[in-house]
């Protein structure tokens, strides 16, 4: 059935560029299936412009802080407004690394060692990073898309990398590099769709990896089928853990050692028909428009129950500010 369909995109962060590029393919690929779309650009009043769009659900296309990370997926249970992609709570673990990583240790995940220091320490940086050792990988602990992302090999760069990855969001990551394929595992729903491996003449799969060129992709991934099976189970189990709903990407690092580690959760990625999770779903025999009409068949709300207010504060005169007596 044809819905009006809103698309949300461009945002208030550093991933704004790329959200603009994942909304306008997403809305050409809703288009060609029937649907009534209306582009809705995220940003201050971004309430009144989804009342007065007055839709049936909204198709998120952004990326990163103010969007990715629970914020507007907040706004939209407010709102009633099913959505696509993960739920609140889901999309603030995503985006807050180091307390997806925590959760991941629970689980017995494997994830590389490291540590955050916010902008505060980030002087101190060389003595918290005590025998980690070099080289090392720098991020912010709230981004995506590889954005303020630094490989540094030797403690007198340590410094002003912690200071850039601070630079989005107020807190860095820093990880012990992990030698080895970098891989991704596309999911849709509660199913696998398959893993991509990247290969890139950089050091890293960079922001200028990701988005100039210049990297090679292998679908299937260059793995034995047994190591495949164990990666994209460690990705199911990593999504699961932090309660992601509807799609997803997880990035791992299969290592020379023949260890897998778990990288981070991508609850909204890039939606391009060259994008990762698009290549793997069309390796699978679906193209950009089927996976986005699955994509929006899974739009949801969290529905959650709220308990009937008693009687008396059911009565009280809404919008207004009460001061109540200690």
């Amino acid at each position: 059935m044809s819905k009006r369909v809103g698309v949300l995109m461009g945002g208030w962060g550093e991933e704004r560029e790329i959200s603009l590029k994942t909304g306008e393919a997403m809305v050409a690929a809703l288009e060609s299936r029937g649907h009534e779309v209306v582009r809705v650009f995220a940003g201050p009043g971004l309430d009144r412009a989804l009342r007065q769009a007055e839709l049936d659900v909204a198709v998120l296309a952004l990326h990163g802080r103010m969007g990715e990370d629970g914020k507007v997926q907040g706004l939209l249970e407010l709102m009633g407004l099913p959505y696509t992609g993960s739920g609140v709570l889901a999309s603030a673990l995503a985006m807050n690394k180091p307390m997806a990583k925590q959760l991941f240790r629970l689980h017995n995940l494997p994830i590389p060692s490291g540590y955050s220091v916010s902008r505060a320490e980030a002087h101190r940086a060389a003595q918290l990073h005590g025998d980690l050792g070099f080289p090392c990988v720098v991020k912010p602990a709230f981004g995506g898309s590889s954005v303020g992302l630094s490989l540094v090999r030797d403690a007198e760069a340590l410094g002003a990398a912690v200071a850039l990855a601070c630079r989005f969001g107020g807190e860095a990551l820093v990880e012990r590099r992990v030698l080895g394929r970098e891989v991704t595992v596309g999911i849709l729903g509660e199913e696998v769709l398959g893993t991509c491996e990247i290969a890139t003449p950089r050091e890293g799969f960079d922001y200028d990896a990701k988005y100039k060129g210049g990297s090679s992709y292998f679908l299937p991934a260059r793995l034995s089928p047994t190591r495949q099976k164990n990666v994209e189970s460690l990705a199911l189990a990593a999504y699961r853990a932090l309660g992601c709903r509807g799609y997803g990407r997880v990035d791992l690092i299969c290592s020379d050692e023949e260890n897998d580690v778990i990288l981070e959760v991508n609850t909204l990625p890039g939606m391009t028909p060259t994008s990762l999770l698009p290549k793997i779903a069309a390796a699978r025999g679906l193209d950009f428009p089927a996976l986005m009409e699955r994509i929006l068949g899974l739009a949801a709300r969290d529905e959650v129950e709220v308990a009937g207010m008693p009687a008396l504060c059911a009565a009280e005169p809404t919008g207004e500010v009460r001061r109540v007596a200690g």
